[in-house]
């Protein structure tokens, strides 16, 4: 798999406090991960390296607001994040008291984000990015490949990963710029997600390699 400027991007799902502070309401379940892959200096090396040699960056997060509470048909992953209020907002078109909230971004990836070029789309609101308008934002620019990070590993990033291959992208997932949850009846998420990666994805890398093939 090539990359090039004109139809790739860097696609980050949910780089936000929630998941990846120490501080939020899932680190107990993805801390392992995270800490061990290295993804918030990986996510952040992809940016860097995406802003520098002028690569589109788009953002797929995760919001609920108060109206999705009454949602009466909820998954176990969707019931713990009601649960800890999860990547919770005061509202569609409220963003009281979302600065250095669970749902804001870490502090370390918003030069990055806030930088009025990174594509932010709107939130998906189960696990894919069927909810939100991300493939329409990669289609009006003529994106046909995606670089592929962030989290969950085999929540959100996996399901983002079978739509885009559902829509016809061309997709390599980052391997250490992802993480998964562990569950001690559940199991490790995150191996679980490497294995359906590489019978689906069109590469699977480290960052090292796909830092090394966008330059």
């Amino acid at each position: 798999m090539e990359f090039n400027t004109n139809n790739t991007a860097l696609v980050i799902i949910d780089p936000q406090n929630d998941f990846l502070s120490e501080k939020g309401t899932s680190w107990s379940l993805v801390g392992a991960s995270v800490t061990e892959n290295g993804i918030i200096e990986n996510i952040e090396r992809l940016f860097v390296t995406a802003k520098k040699n002028g690569y589109k960056v788009f953002i797929s997060p995760h919001y609920f607001f108060p109206t999705d509470a009454g949602w009466d048909i909820n998954g176990p992953l969707e019931s713990i994040e009601f649960k800890t209020q999860t990547f919770a907002r005061s509202g569609a078109l409220n963003l009281t008291g979302f600065t250095n909230s669970g749902a804001d971004w870490l502090n370390r990836f918003k030069p990055h984000i806030e930088d009025g070029e990174t594509i932010v789309v709107s939130p998906h609101k189960v696990f894919g990015p069927q909810t939100n308008d991300l493939v329409l934002q990669l289609r009006k620019r003529g994106i046909c490949k995606i670089i592929l990070g962030g989290m969950l590993a085999n929540m959100c990033v996996e399901s983002h990963l079978r739509e885009f291959l559902e829509q016809g992208f061309e997709v390599a997932i980052v391997k250490d710029a992802i993480a998964g949850p562990r569950h001690p009846e559940w199991g490790d998420g995150y191996q679980a997600a490497l294995i359906n990666y590489k019978y689906l994805a069109h590469a699977v890398l480290k960052t090292d390699e796909t830092v090394a093939r966008m330059v």
